[in-house]
C-alpha cells in the first residue's frame, strides 16, 4: 500500500527519491548553498529543504547510506532519527565522519534514506509482575555474538 506525503520543497530541494523498485528507502540530498567539508570525527546537521505531512499512525526514520559509511566513513547519528507525524520542521540529517580523511558535500549529493513506516502507540500500565521468557533477563550478547 502506497502512502501519499505532502512535501514542501525549499528553493533547490529536491524530493525523495526510490532507486529501484525494491528499494525501502529514499534518497535523501542535501540542499547546501556552497560545499561543505566534514573532517573526521565532525558532525553535522545538514539540509534537506524538505518539509513532510506524514499521516497519523507513522513515522519517517532517517537511516545511513551503506555506500557512504563503506567507502567514506560517513554514517548518521541517531540512526535511525525519527521523525514524528506531528513534525512540520525542515528535515535536517545528523552526519558525522568516521572516516580518516575529511569528506565533501555538495548540494544535491546524496546523504541519507528516508523509510516511512506505520507503529503503534502503547499503553503503559504498571504491573507488579511480567511473564518469564525463555531468554529472561540476558542482554547484550546473551544470544551469542
Amino acid at each position: 500500500m502506497a502512502v501519499t506525503i505532502p512535501t514542501l520543497l525549499g528553493d533547490g530541494a529536491r524530493l525523495p527519491e526510490y532507486k529501484t523498485p525494491g528499494s525501502a528507502g529514499a534518497d535523501l540530498r542535501a540542499r547546501l548553498d556552497a560545499t561543505l567539508w566534514l573532517k573526521p570525527m565532525e558532525r553535522r546537521a545538514v539540509p534537506t529543504g524538505l518539509r513532510i505531512e506524514l499521516p497519523e499512525g507513522y513515522e519517517a526514520q532517517v537511516r545511513p547510506r551503506s555506500g557512504l559509511a563503506l567507502e567514506k566513513g560517513l554514517t548518521c547519528l541517531n540512526s535511525p532519527g525519527t521523525i514524528d507525524s506531528d513534525y512540520r520542521g525542515e528535515i535536517r540529517v545528523i552526519l558525522i565522519n568516521l572516516g580518516s580523511e575529511a569528506v565533501r558535500i555538495e548540494d544535491g549529493d546524496r546523504i541519507a534514506q528516508l523509510v516511512i513506516s506505520s507503529c503503534v502507540r502503547a499503553d503503559f500500565e504498571p504491573v507488579d509482575i511480567i511473564a518469564g521468557s525463555a531468554r529472561g533477563e540476558g542482554g547484550f550478547g546473551s544470544t551469542g555474538v
